[in-house]
């Protein structure tokens, strides 16, 4: 069972590599701000598992990593969450949307770039401080993978 986990993290890993390849690769800094901080400094129970999970799915976890299906529907305001181990996170698909930080301040807007962001999309993250996404398309779901890296 295990080497059936390795192998589906490894193709997942894989490709979101392929697809990233000169796709809107960007580092988290260059065009989506965000929160970090000490993980430490945040409650357990705002794990994304523990606080959002409608919007992040478990599809593996070991020692090592933690590999989320994360989804947020038109319209839908996600609980607010943090996320405590640096990880790639890549986008799918995503329609206009806000990310605010854990007192509701907005982090980032899409509304606010002068070119749409290009998806598929993948960046690097940090531990990520509490925030909540919040989808504004009427139609289109945002999706996502978050491969957190435990070590």
């Amino acid at each position: 069972m295990i080497y059936i986990r390795i192998l589906i993290v490894t193709a997942v890993v894989s490709m979101m590599a392929a697809l990233a390849v000169g796709q809107g690769t960007v580092k988290s800094d260059a065009k989506v701000p965000y929160k970090t901080g000490k993980p430490s400094d945040w409650p357990k129970e705002s794990d994304a598992l523990v606080a959002a999970p409608k919007n992040h799915r478990l599809l593996l976890e070991n020692e090592e990593v933690r590999v989320l299906d994360v989804t947020v529907a038109p319209g839908e305001i996600e609980h607010v969450h943090s996320h405590r181990w640096p990880s790639v996170l890549y986008i799918m698909s995503a329609g206009e949307f806000v990310d605010r930080d854990g007192e509701g301040h907005i982090i980032f807007d899409t509304r606010t770039l002068t070119t749409p962001l290009q998806l598929p999309l993948a960046m690097w993250k940090e531990p990520e401080a509490p925030h909540s996404i919040e989808n504004l398309s009427k139609t289109i779901t945002i999706h996502g993978m978050r491969v957190e890296i435990k070590k």
